[in-house]
């Protein structure tokens, strides 16, 4: 009996509702929201390399734009890529056929796999379809586009 008028002792009673005073109905507006915070656009970005992130891994703060010699200019292979790619005499076959299929396709003047597009000049009309294409204007009342062209 201890234990239970203990328990009744600790449980909270209700808490009693105000009641609330009643405002003009031509005056009601809402209260101004305090606080209310919108989020501007997030965007999530891709990290620059896909390798893990090393919290002790060194990096450069200076960052160097690229200028003409950077497309000729490639980093020499780390160990562990050497490894990877089978190894240093792999690696030199692999660059000797590369070499070698390069001056194969420029000695056979092929065109290179990415090409640049080229735009074709806009078709003309012979005499006879531009005859055709006003009388067609004309039975419809009117063109948009002028006769001469």
């Amino acid at each position: 009996m201890a234990l239970a008028g203990a328990t009744q002792a600790q449980q909270a009673s209700p808490p009693v509702e105000q009641p609330v005073p009643a405002a003009d109905t031509a005056d009601a507006a809402p209260p101004p929201a305090e606080g209310v915070r919108t989020l501007e656009e997030v965007r999530a970005l891709k990290p620059e390399d896909d390798q893990p992130l090393d919290l002790y891994r060194f990096r450069n703060p200076v960052k160097v734009e690229s200028n003409r010699f950077s497309r000729s200019w490639s980093e020499p292979p780390t160990p562990e890529q050497v490894s990877l790619s089978g190894g240093y005499l792999m690696m030199g076959i692999n660059y000797g056929l590369q070499a070698a299929a390069r001056g194969l396709h420029k000695l056979s003047g092929g065109r290179d796999q990415i090409q640049s597009a080229v735009a074709r000049p806009p078709p003309e009309l012979s005499e006879e379809q531009r005859r055709r294409a006003l009388q067609f204007c004309a039975q419809q009342d009117g063109c948009a586009a002028p006769p001469g062209n």
